[in-house]
């Protein structure tokens, strides 16, 4: 328990304050001041104010944020301030401040993936045969487990990935298979079959395969500087598009909205990468970061997104919204976060019952 719960701390901290860090910091480029700067809501444990900015950290750890000079433009300023008000910003730098916090957190989980690859290299799976399905094509066709498949048609075949790909894009069509069987080089004829299967979200789907899995053997593909920023680009950017795909699917009704979960839920996740080794941990908050980037550019008051949802109507209608409607709108944004929050603590609450 208490693993979980100093995991849980170090995750949240790690994820606010690069967010608010982001926040924080366009916000002093481009000329805002900013008052507070917390981790955390609610009432502060520690904190030391430095200029004119008030750093802390608050009892309620669920999340923080920075408080910028008029942020809110129906109170009155001080004529000497009004030059480091947010409100009286142009449009587009407003926009660069509320987009920073979400943009950040990409980019922590591009450094973690960058320093991981330049560290320990790219892991990648070799296209060695570990077991073939009795009565499948790649039984039928001769192929056995330690076979390392070299080309397929003539294309050579370095990963698993490559070779996965190939055989799905055949359309069923016969393939020539080239393999290094015990130092010698064989030829075989195999005929791909389209079965059914479940994917990442339980859909039901088709697809063709020929029967064969992995041995999980890896090789260790050394990168440079440039390759490693590739790769951490290209990572984060897979783990995004599946986030989204997951929640455009739970809006849909195609994943169960079970699948969600809130603090409670991150706690044990948490605590489970942490005694699996520091380094899972650190690539769960890269995980949790794009998770968090994602969620807060959703177009719900209160949320960057519906800040930034604001920003593009005054963009289109070439003035503010009104006051009144704005603080309509993020009661009824605060409003469904918290029917949010006690849904994702009903389902943490039911897992630890019923499972």
């Amino acid at each position: 328990m208490s693993t979980n719960i100093i995991s849980f701390a170090v995750v949240l901290g790690v994820l606010i304050f690069v967010h608010e860090l982001g926040h924080f910091l366009l916000a002093k480029l481009l000329g805002v001041g900013v008052e507070k700067f917390s981790l955390g809501f609610g009432p502060k444990i520690i904190g030391k104010k430095i200029g004119m900015t008030e750093y802390k950290i608050s009892a309620i750890p669920l999340g923080g944020y920075v408080k910028m000079v008029g942020e809110s433009p129906e109170k009155e300023l001080d004529d000497s301030l009004l030059h480091l008000s947010f409100s009286h910003k142009g449009l587009f730098r407003r926009s660069l401040i509320v987009l920073a916090g979400p943009v950040f957190n990409f980019l922590l989980s591009v450094v973690i993936f960058f320093v991981f690859f330049q560290v320990s290299g790219l892991p990648i799976m070799k296209p060695e045969v570990g077991e073939v399905q009795e009565g499948m094509p790649a039984y039928e066709g001769g192929i056995r487990p330690g076979d390392r498949i070299t080309s397929i048609d003539g294309n050579p075949v370095a990963q698993w990935d490559e070779m996965a790909a190939l055989i799905k894009q055949s359309r069923g069509r016969p393939l020539r298979i080239e393999i290094l069987r015990d130092d010698s080089t064989v030829l075989v004829r195999v005929v791909p079959k389209l079965i059914s299967c479940q994917n990442l979200f339980g859909e039901q789907v088709e697809k063709y395969v020929i029967g064969i899995t992995a041995s999980g053997a890896f090789t260790i593909q050394r990168l440079n500087l440039f390759q490693s920023a590739a790769q951490g680009v290209l990572q984060t950017w897979r783990i995004a598009k599946v986030t989204v795909l997951a929640i455009e699917k739970i809006f849909t009704g195609t994943l169960s909205t079970k699948t969600l979960g809130g603090p409670i839920m991150i706690a044990q996740l948490a605590g489970q990468q942490a005694k699996a080794g520091i380094i899972n941990l650190i690539f769960f908050i890269a995980l949790l970061s794009i998770n968090l980037g994602i969620i807060n550019l959703l177009p719900i008051p209160v949320l960057d997104g519906g800040h930034l949802l604001f920003f593009l109507i005054e963009a289109v209608s070439r003035r503010p919204i009104n006051i009144k409607i704005r603080e309509m709108a993020q009661q009824v944004g605060l409003f469904i976060l918290i029917l949010l929050m006690i849904f994702v603590f009903y389902n943490d609450i039911s897992r630890i019952l019923f499972d």
